[in-house]
């Protein structure tokens, strides 16, 4: 047996000691025979108990005799002794000895500068001379912590240990001569986050790396400056690499991706002093530049507006859609989209079009700024006229004076329509109808206008091409936190009407006025949820113009100032109960169908959800009335009022629109109290609520196959894509528990196909393509369901490699057959299975979420592109007809024919739960790089590790494929080919830590689950 395996066995018995797992001969876990022979003779339960008990002179000779056992030559010294001080030469028969610090390294503790314990300056100074390197992370450097630590930083330069530094210009403290020392004195590389517009940097942490790896590390409140080092009322804690090695793997990985973000940008004394003299005198409020950066590298999309910007890139290229709608709130950025977008499609003709002079200022300076050109663009607004007609900026009422049909219809190559919600639908129609512009974008806050058209659906055929998520903007820190109450109020709404996909009106409004009981309940909720009812600024939601008036009634008789609004309110009065709001002489407004301009009052700190709403984008338009950012605001308050519901009800769209989960991940969402919401915000239901929510969660999941038939009869069509647009579910709702859409059909007594002989097995697969979303792809295997294809040996070079791919996802243990063609054959008698699998193709490519592109050279696959294992296994030609694709059940993959090495990574290595001691190892440090750890017994000696490491120089390719997890809702999970990398340094051995350099860039969406810290 090889060294490194009787390493892996020694260390697996001894995990299994630890964690109470009994030790039995040949384990699932070592299939290697002489493995499970030496777990069983030499490292017995009694022998690893022994060792784990003993004195430290007893543990001694049990390992010497487990070494002796082995055959191992080298054997543990008598002891043990402690290590107090080491020494090293820096000069011949000169030797210095470093000062130990007084915590051990081994042992974790907590310094808070007081009486009688080191204080964190002479610890530091301490870890510092034993140190071999040295990361910093704090949000401010001062010359008077620096000099504290001066000489040990002198001497860790000296003898080549490095130093990285990353700071902020947060509140102007970081001293500028501090850093210039920092680089030119004591050789550090430091990076800083210009950033003013959020402290979002708040860590104060070191990391001492050490070759013996006895790391150790610091976190707490301490910044680089005199009294947080000596005698500030400072908190850290002090971490062990050996009592925590997964923190430890998490700081690394934090600080890592930290370090290769681009917005810490390291700094140069010679060329950067003026820039960042700027930036601390701005955060400082000591400015008085006023100067416009024009630098089109400095304005970059936050993840939020990547996202957005990949989506049009698909739409374009994918679908070839080239009127585009986006949907963002207001505050998010939308012009930067637009701007990066432009700076994307390259110089051409522009027309921008806003309806008030102030947006189109700020949006010419927007394009100026992110395209590096001070001249760019011209207004067309009150007095001012374009002269170039090349880039103009220009007001819908300008632009209607002139006349539009006056405008050539192919003048301007992109059309942007900013707050299109804010134009007239007359004019919208005549700049849309009559442009035909190479790129048409349009930006809103809502499709929904105030006078009740729908841009969407009325200009763009119900197709929005991008729109923000709740998740993501309050992820991005645009929009207020928010704290949601659901609160059971005991009505009793199962016996009401339902129509349409939601409540009869009438029938609501009367159970609603019916008695005071509800209105007690709403008051009560509100004293106990709201600091002061009397300060506070809230619109509640009513199902009637009567409702709202009764609300509005009785919140005056209890004491609490109100009014009612509705459609038929008059503009005036609208605007003087908003004012009256506002000054807080009424405390509650209470509002029926009115989401837009109607109720447009930023400084609203409370909802009252008195109805229930079965639409998600109803639901979210009456959440966004409050999720506007004010300066005097901290949290905006929702109570939604949850009755008895009938059983049509969908909670789960209002949670997922709330969360960005499944109905499927809702259960475990709703059951745990919303544990992954973004900072500052919470969902809070009450114990009832809570129950009927997971009751109802629970029974559509449950939903039998009998009334999912009956679903799918109701809907009326064989499309599947038409179900589940109209029937709102979800593809697990077909295909779980390997079922089918042919199954579901015949059960609807629709029409379709008859079935084949030995149908079941092969509609049991058709999951398996749920992920194809490239194009060559999805037109190849289309090509091979046909009757009148060609024969699998005629098909070209390329075709043949699609066609084992789709063999292969149908049959990863080969079924059977003796030929390709035979199996081809056999799918190919089956006219159900190919027509649901060319629905399935369509959907898939119809879903798309990024744009891919082929590698180059015969392997048929596409960067950005999904993959199951056994596909990509079979583009590579690892699986073959006498090589089961099911016999890789590893992460990596070494393809000797395409001479490729795969590397299927799962970032999140546990399945249900948040893993602090997995997640760390495998995560994008930037766009570009990533960090991956090999298998535990590879070494960099290896035939594997010599590849990893000088795979340009063996003329060999490494592919990266990554997914979330293993599984999905859908089984198993497929990866996303990002694509092939580079090796650009590494680290360790057994595993060895890589670093890879992609060719291009990871998707925005995917970046953000793959990175270990959020953007």
């Amino acid at each position: 047996m090889s060294e490194g395996l009787y390493e892996s066995v020694l260390t697996e018995a001894l995990r299994r000691e630890l964690t109470g797992q009994r030790l039995v001969p040949h384990t699932a876990d070592v299939e290697d025979v002489e493995a499970s022979q030496v777990l069983a003779s030499f490292v017995s339960d009694a022998v690893l108990r022994s060792l784990l008990a003993a004195r430290p002179e007893e543990r001694v000779s049990l390992a010497n005799h487990v070494l002796a056992s082995l055959g191992a030559g080298d054997v543990v010294e008598p002891g043990p002794q402690q290590l107090l001080a080491l020494r090293r030469p820096i000069a011949p028969g000169v030797w210095s000895l470093d000062t130990r610090p007084q915590t051990p390294l081994s042992q974790p503790a907590l310094l808070t500068n007081a009486h009688g314990e080191p204080s964190m300056g002479t610890e530091i100074a301490a870890e510092l001379d034993s140190a071999d390197s040295v990361d910093l992370l704090c949000a401010f450097v001062k010359w008077s912590g620096l000099r504290v630590l001066k000489e040990p930083l002198l001497r860790l330069k000296q003898r080549g240990g490095r130093l990285r530094v990353l700071t902020t210009t947060y509140i102007g403290a970081t001293e500028r001569q501090a850093l210039d020392r920092l680089i030119d004195d004591l050789g550090a590389e430091v990076r800083i986050n210009y950033q003013t517009t959020s402290t979002r940097l708040h860590a104060k942490a070191w990391l001492f790396n050490r070759r013996s790896d006895f790391h150790t590390a610091y976190i707490g409140s301490s910044n680089l400056s005199r009294a947080a080092l000596l005698d500030g009322l400072e908190w850290n804690v002090r971490l062990a690499a050996g009592s925590t090695p997964s923190l430890f793997a998490k700081f690394r990985a934090t600080f890592d991706s930290y370090w290769a973000d681009d917005t810490f940008e390291p700094y140069d004394p010679v060329q950067d002093r003026d820039r960042l003299d700027d930036a601390l005198a701005t955060a400082r409020g000591t400015s008085g530049s006023g100067l416009e950066v024009l630098s089109g590298l400095d304005v970059r999309p936050y993840p939020h507006q990547a996202e957005i910007l990949q989506r049009l890139d698909v739409e374009r290229t994918v679908h070839d859609r080239h009127r585009n709608l986006v949907v963002a709130a207001t505050g998010t950025g939308k012009t930067v989209v637009a701007a990066l977008d432009y700076r994307r499609l390259g110089d051409r003709t522009l027309l921008f079009v806003a309806h008030r002079r102030e947006i189109l200022e700020q949006s010419r300076a927007m394009y100026r700024a992110v395209l590096g050109d001070a001249s760019f663009g011209e207004l067309y607004v009150g007095g001012a006229r374009p002269e170039r007609w090349r880039h103009v900026f220009a007001s819908v009422q300008s632009l209607a004076a002139y006349g539009v049909a006056n405008i050539p219809a192919t003048h301007f190559d992109v059309v942007v329509l900013d707050e299109s919600h804010h134009m007239e639908a007359a004019s919208y129609r005549r700049l849309l109808t009559h442009l035909e512009p190479q790129e048409l974008l349009a930006l809103t806050a809502t499709p929904e206008r105030a006078d009740g058209v729908d841009i969407a659906q009325e200009f763009f055929g119900g197709h929005v091409c991008a729109e923000l998520r709740l998740w993501d903007a309050l992820a991005s820190d645009l929009l207020c936190p928010f704290h949601y109450f659901g609160v059971a109020d005991g009505t009793d709404l199962s016996r009401l009407g339902w129509r349409r996909g939601d409540y009869d009106v009438t029938g609501l409004s009367n159970l609603f006025t019916g008695d005071d009981a509800r209105v007690r309940l709403v008051v009560r909720s509100l004293v106990d949820k709201v600091a002061d009812v009397a300060t506070m600024r809230a619109l509640g939601f009513c199902v009637s113009k009567a409702h709202a008036a009764f609300m509005a009634q009785r919140f005056i008789d209890l004491g609490i100032p109100a009014r009612a609004v509705d459609a038929d309110t008059s503009p005036e009065e609208r605007r003087l109960a908003l004012q009256l709001l506002r000054d807080r002489r009424i405390n509650v407004l209470f509002a029926v169908d009115l989401f837009n301009e109607g109720l447009d009052l930023p400084e609203v700190d409370t909802l009252l959800l008195l109805r229930p709403t079965a639409s998600a984008t109803v639901f979210l338009q009456q959440l966004g009335r409050g999720l506007r950012r004010t300066e005097d605001k901290a949290v905006l308050t929702v109570l939604d009022f949850v009755g008895q519901q009938r059983q049509e009800y969908r909670f789960d769209v209002r949670y997922s629109a709330l969360t960005g989960s499944r109905r499927r991940e809702l259960v475990d969402q709703v059951g745990a109290g919303f544990p992954y919401l973004p900072a500052g915000s919470q969902i809070v239901l009450d114990r009832v609520t809570q129950q009927q929510v997971l009751d109802q969660l629970r029974a559509q999941l449950r939903m039998t196959r009998r009334q999912r038939a009956a679903d799918v009869r109701q809907v009326g069509s064989t499309s599947l894509s038409a179900y589940l647009h109209t029937a709102n579910a979800e593809l697990a709702d077909v295909y779980g528990s390997h079922h089918s859409w042919t199954e579901l059909v015949r059960a609807a007594g629709l029409p379709w196909p008859a079935p084949a002989p030995a149908e079941a097995p092969l509609l049991r697969r058709i999951g398996a393509f749920l992920h194809v979303d490239d194009t060559e792809r999805v037109a190849a295997y289309g090509a091979l369901l046909d009757g009148d294809a060609d024969p699998y040996d005629e098909l070209s070079t390329r075709r043949q490699r699609y066609a084992r791919m789709l063999f292969f996802c149908l049959w990863p243990d080969r079924g059977g057959f003796g030929s390709y063609q035979a199996g081809l054959t056999h799918l190919r008698s089956h006219p159900a299975v190919c027509e649901e699998l060319r629905q399935v193709l369509a959907l898939g490519l119809a879903n798309a979420a990024h744009v891919a592109h082929p590698l180059i050279g015969d392997v048929t696959m596409a960067t950005h592109a999904h993959y199951r294992r056994e596909e990509l296994l079979a583009a590579l030609d690892w699986a073959s007809l006498t090589r089961s694709a099911r016999g890789n059940v590893t992460g990596v993959a070494w393809a000797q024919a395409s001479r490729t090495d795969a590397l299927m990574v799962n970032l999140r290595k546990s399945e249900r739960d948040f893993s602090p001691t997995t997640m760390y190892r495998d995560y994008a440090l930037s766009e570009r790089l990533f960090h991956w750890e090999s298998q535990n017994a590879t070494s960099t000696s290896s035939a594997a590790g010599q590849r990893y490491l000088h795979h340009e120089r063996l003329n060999t390719m490494v592919l990266l494929f990554v997914r979330d997890a293993p599984t999905n809702d859908l089984g198993t999970a497929p990866f996303l080919l990002l694509g092939p990398v580079r090796h650009v340094e590494h680290h360790g051995d057994r595993p060895v830590a890589i670093t890879w350099e992609l060719d291009r860039a990871i998707p925005p969406d995917v970046l953000l689950t793959a990175r270990a810290v959020a953007s």
